[in-house]
């Protein structure tokens, strides 16, 4: 395609017929997992995978450190066992308990110093998504009580930027690994409106994108109804593929747990920490080391490497080769070299309302 050529997109969108290929300033694409995933054979695949993965840890770990880097909790939020740790759990926990978390970026690039928050959620409105409103009704009556029991609030995005020093208008990217339970109308604003981050653009992935505004029945039970209205096309880029930000930053595309998942890759002081929603915690990426019930026999009976976060299924072999890209792009925890460096976007916690979850989240 000549590089003057506008790829098409869906007019369901939102955005125009055609939206000009773009990327951030002084981002550049990287193609480090350029058809890794083009063989016939899932085996073959998840081969080039590992290899290209373990190259890229090594070319990564040779980046300078970004700037800044820093992780937040903002909620917590019931979640079924069955769809966190896939066949794998053996608690007799019907619910566990998960962290979602804020994370602040701050990285050069040749046009300066960028500001990303990642996973910014707006946890008031994100409770409009139709599986957790059900789960909400469930207590009839005492709804709004439920909600404050099992859902309490930590912090707004709101608190947490003013704590990590930062104006509303430094902001300049917010990103998501996809759009499940996402409202992003309050940061971005709608009908004219510049919302809470006036200066901030949208990164996504063209295809979580599209697939945002096209859902079938099983999807769209995890999406905000309406979370993306109304949103100026111009506050929006389309990634096509990885894409480094800046020095320190990759947002690495990892589909599986959605068709357009991307994660969050960060070089630190701490070495490389990957961050996504595919796993729910440390245990998912090594089930051989878990003392989760059920998790490590669950890997020596099956040869599961790691252990998905079901709950849409849109893909599961992709997000495999997945999860195995972002362990081995991560490398072993400096703290523990019996897992991974990675840090889930929402991550298992332990939870005084839910009976099991303080000796699941413990062990």
């Amino acid at each position: 395609m000549p590089a003057t050529e506008e790829p098409e997109t869906l007019t369901a969108s939102g955005l125009p017929d055609r939206v000009p290929a773009g990327l951030p300033d002084g981002a550049r694409r990287v193609s480090d997992f350029a058809g890794t995933r083009a063989a016939l054979g899932p085996a073959d695949r998840l081969r080039e995978v590992r290899r290209r993965a373990a190259q890229f840890h090594e070319r990564f770990l040779s980046e300078p450190s970004v700037v800044h880097y820093r992780s937040f909790g903002l909620v917590r939020v019931p979640y079924p066992t069955r769809y966190g740790f896939l066949n794998a759990c053996r608690m007799p926990t019907p619910m566990l308990h998960i962290v979602n978390r804020v994370f602040v970026v701050q990285f050069r690039t040749s046009a300066g110093v960028k500001t990303l928050l990642f996973s910014p959620s707006d946890v008031t409105r994100n409770g409009e998504t139709p599986f957790f409103k059900r789960l909400g009704r469930s207590f009839g009556p005492f709804e709004e009580a439920g909600r404050r029991l099992l859902s309490p609030i930590l912090a707004t995005v709101e608190q947490r930027v003013a704590e990590a020093g930062l104006r509303p208008e430094a902001i300049d990217y917010i990103s998501y690994d996809h759009l499940h339970t996402q409202d992003v109308r309050r940061w971005l604003g709608t009908n004219g409106d510049p919302g809470y981050f006036p200066n901030a653009k949208l990164l996504v992935m063209r295809q979580e994108w599209a697939s945002a505004h096209a859902l079938l029945p099983q999807q769209a039970d995890w999406y905000c109804p309406r979370g993306l209205e109304g949103i100026d096309p111009e506050r929006v880029v389309l990634l096509d593929g990885d894409v480094q930000l800046g020095e320190g930053v990759v947002l690495m595309r990892t589909p599986g747990h959605t068709e357009g998942n991307h994660s969050l890759v960060v070089r630190t002081s701490d070495g490389i920490l990957v961050s996504s929603e595919n796993g729910i915690g440390p245990d998912a990426y090594a089930p051989q080391a878990s003392r989760i019930p059920g998790l490590a026999r669950y890997a020596r009976d099956t040869g599961m490497e790691v252990i998905l976060n079901g709950n849409t299924l849109e893909g599961s072999i992709d997000q495999y080769l997945s999860m195995i890209q972002e362990r081995d792009v991560a490398g072993r925890s400096p703290r523990n070299p019996e897992f991974w460096n990675v840090v889930p976007s929402s991550e298992l916690a332990a939870y005084w309302a839910l009976p099991g979850t303080i000796e699941l989240a413990s062990l």
